[in-house]
């Protein structure tokens, strides 16, 4: 168990929790920035964890819920205040529904996490913010204290398994719900050369080219929100295209886009890609919202992910190489 110490104070109105674990500071750091890592301690082990949305930079939001062993699905968010790579961060945490509405009925609170090198390994120190007394028992009764317990004893595990941690490198194909997906992948880059490949159109040419045979012939994006377009020919002067608004974008972590094939009506999907900086590399998350069930799995079956490893590689190999 890496909890070392909980101490409450009733007159502060905290709850600390200090935890101490045998791996560096950023590997630790790496393991709460990374969605696909954190979903595996967050909650209970009775209560797996998924996260949705996690923009873990200032002014960001992460957006995960709970499942228990009876189906009950519980949903929570974290409003980010302030964040320190690697050393800490400052969230308003706090309860809300599938689609994010916040509850009127349950507390948020301000939780500031620190991350400290130690001469073992690293040192975590979260601290809680409560309202007031009646909340902090509230929650207690809630059983938080239980729950983030239970949650932190699975941390030795998540970051002691550098196997998995290197093996997922490549594209990863996760469903989260039956109608939303996320595709994963590390680069070996920082988060802005990541952002300028995705939106430079020269640099998008010499990566973004589609299966063997095919080059992107048409590439037109806006400055900054508005509709773009993707076209690709190929050697047999076959073509296919992508349409769509880019309706949010915030350089160089999040994106969001509507997408349809060129030339008709739907379906249209929506993909928002987060660039997150890992220890030296930068995770690459897109997450696609499908119009149904079945519309996902059409795509996912056409070998999507496949093509998304070859231009990645080839984003590697022939733009951050150089």
């Amino acid at each position: 168990m890496p909890i070392t110490a909980v101490e409450k104070n009733t007159d502060e109105l905290t709850l600390t929790i200090t935890a101490d674990f045998a791996v560096s500071r950023r590997r630790l750091w790496d393991a709460y920035s990374d969605p696909r890592q954190i979903e595996r301690f967050w909650g209970p082990p009775e209560y797996p964890a998924t996260f949705h949305r996690h923009d873990m930079a200032s002014g960001g939001l992460t957006l995960y819920s709970m499942t228990g062993p009876e189906g009950d699905t519980h949903y929570g968010f974290w409003e980010y205040v302030s964040v320190e790579e690697p050393a800490s961060f400052d969230v308003v945490d706090g309860f809300c529904d599938a689609d994010g509405e916040r509850s009127a009925d349950l507390p948020t609170m301000r939780m500031i996490y620190r991350f400290e090198e130690t001469a073992e390994g690293s040192r975590l120190v979260a601290r809680t913010f409560f309202n007031s007394a009646e909340e902090l028992e509230q929650l207690l009764e809630m059983g938080m204290e239980e729950g983030t317990r239970a949650a932190m004893g699975q941390i030795d595990a998540v970051v002691a398994d550098t196997e998995r941690f290197a093996a997922e490198r490549g594209t990863t194909v996760q469903p989260l719900t039956e109608t939303t997906v996320r595709l994963a992948r590390i680069v070996a880059g920082t988060p802005e050369q990541v952002w300028r490949a995705h939106h430079d159109p020269d640099q998008l040419r010499r990566w973004m080219l589609g299966p063997d045979g095919w080059s992107l012939t048409r590439c037109e994006l806006p400055e900054e929100l508005g509709s773009y377009h993707y076209e690709w020919t190929s050697d047999a002067d076959e073509r296919f295209g992508f349409t769509g608004e880019i309706t949010e974008a915030r350089p160089p972590v999040r994106e969001v886009t509507t997408e349809r094939l060129a030339g008709t009506d739907g379906p249209t999907t929506t993909n928002v890609l987060t660039l997150t900086p890992l220890d030296g590399t930068t995770l690459v998350t897109l997450h696609i919202t499908y119009p149904d069930v079945e519309a996902r799995d059409q795509v996912l079956e056409t070998g999507m992910a496949d093509g998304l490893e070859d231009s990645y590689a080839r984003l590697e190999r022939e733009v951050l190489a150089g």
